[in-house]
């Protein structure tokens, strides 16, 4: 994979690491110091949302804002936000004024660093390595993420033991060293879009997304099945309530589905998937969504690492074949305005699916809600190969040059 600036590339894969090693580190420390001063599975689910809605918010202003100016500066300003913010929480559990408000305050700030973060990251790499290397370039991006997802919840829960103020003081520490890192990155020159300010200009990526049903049915199959499967933000309930473990079984639970979604990377980097992809993908969102129905019932902290890695293998093949089709099948005068809208989806599917597993456990308890989401995201597999059976037939990737 030819690279035309190795250096650069390797700044941006730090910078990111960091950036997302510091928001795992940031969930486990606010899932945990949530939950203990509430014992509420509704704030719990109230941790996400709060997350989700600046990525609802900033969905059309955060893309145009890729597309209009210098991503390496939008990435690395979302990294020093969301590093002003862990700062605030240090300062805070140090001197012992952090209670549920001001844990909810901060989710908004690192729910707006997020908003510009995912676009802007993603829109980086097509500039960095060459149309044909992306499906390999986007596996080592997921490596690195699932790398950063071990990392991030086994440092946060070990180090949580010593107080919630260790956790975010490392945690702006990390975001400072991104920061740096993302300001080093040296992109290629290139054509910036002359057209004026317009709604059609700010509705540009969604109006692409809705007139290519292979990019809308990637989006809307991920977005849906995790929306209805996810269980993450209900871990700090089975780690305390269901397999009886404390800080450092939630940082296991948390890094559980990295260590099966790193495994599955590394195969896919040195194999690139670029045949069979739809049917790829349906079948990763289909054992997603039956890895979730067992972990349901699991009562043991190892079958509850197992079926989580499990979850996260199945993440990962999904993750790497809904990017690569996203990525190839977009203009790159529309990248930050698809990337922000696909971000969108990404912050929906995880965190408002934070916050739909929430209130579905304070209702039923936190077994039968990712059992019930488990059984949903079998269904919408189902929906969506009858509603979108293009992407189930789409073969290569690279059916054309473009």
């Amino acid at each position: 994979m030819a690279i035309a600036d190795s250096g650069s590339y390797r700044h941006y894969l730090g910078a990111r690491f960091l950036g997302l090693l510091g928001n795992n580190m940031l969930a486990v420390a606010l899932g945990w110091q949530m939950y203990a001063l509430t014992g509420s599975a509704w704030d719990l689910g109230l941790v996400g949302l709060a997350q989700f809605l600046p990525a609802l918010a900033l969905t059309v202003p955060a893309g145009l804002l890729v597309d209009a100016h210098d991503r390496r500066l939008v990435f690395a300003a979302s990294l020093a936000l969301q590093g002003a913010a862990a700062l605030l929480l240090f300062h805070g559990s140090v001197a012992g004024w952090v209670g549920r408000d001001a844990i909810l305050l901060v989710c908004l700030v690192t729910g707006v660093g997020r908003a510009l973060q995912l676009p802007a990251q993603q829109a980086i790499v097509p500039a960095l390595v060459p149309r044909t290397g992306l499906p390999r370039a986007l596996a080592q991006n997921a490596s690195l993420t699932k790398i950063s997802s071990i990392a991030g919840p086994a440092l946060g829960g070990f180090l949580y033991a010593g107080g919630a103020g260790l956790v975010y003081g490392l945690c702006a520490a990390v975001f400072l060293v991104g920061t740096g890192l993302a300001l080093r990155v040296l992109l290629p020159p290139r054509v910036r879009g002359t057209e004026p300010m317009s709604w059609a200009a700010l509705f540009a990526g969604i109006a692409f997304i809705r007139r290519h049903p292979l990019v809308l049915g990637a989006m809307s199959l991920d977005l849906f099945a995790t929306l209805a499967g996810t269980s993450l933000a209900l871990l700090p309930m089975f780690a305390r309530d269901i397999l009886h473990t404390g800080p450092w079984g939630l940082g296991l639970l948390r890094a559980a589905p990295a260590v099966g979604g790193m495994l599955v990377s590394g195969w896919i980097a040195r194999r690139p998937m670029e045949h069979d992809v739809g049917r790829r993908m349906y079948a990763a969102v289909l054992v997603y969504g039956l890895a979730t129905i067992a972990f349901s019932f699991c009562t043991e902290l190892a079958w509850a690492l197992t079926a989580l890695a499990v979850i996260g293998a199945a993440d990962i093949v999904s993750t790497v074949l809904r990017h690569s089709v996203v990525q190839v099948e977009t203009a790159d005068a529309l990248r930050g305005r698809v990337g922000a809208a696909h971000a969108t989806s990404i912050a929906a599917s995880n965190q408002l699916g934070q916050f739909r597993a929430g209130s579905v456990a304070e209702w039923l308890g936190p077994a039968q809600a990712v059992l019930l989401g488990g059984c949903a995201t079998v269904l919408v597999v189902a929906a969506w190969t009858r509603l979108f059976p293009a992407l189930y037939r789409q073969g290569a990737l690279f059916s054309e040059q473009r």
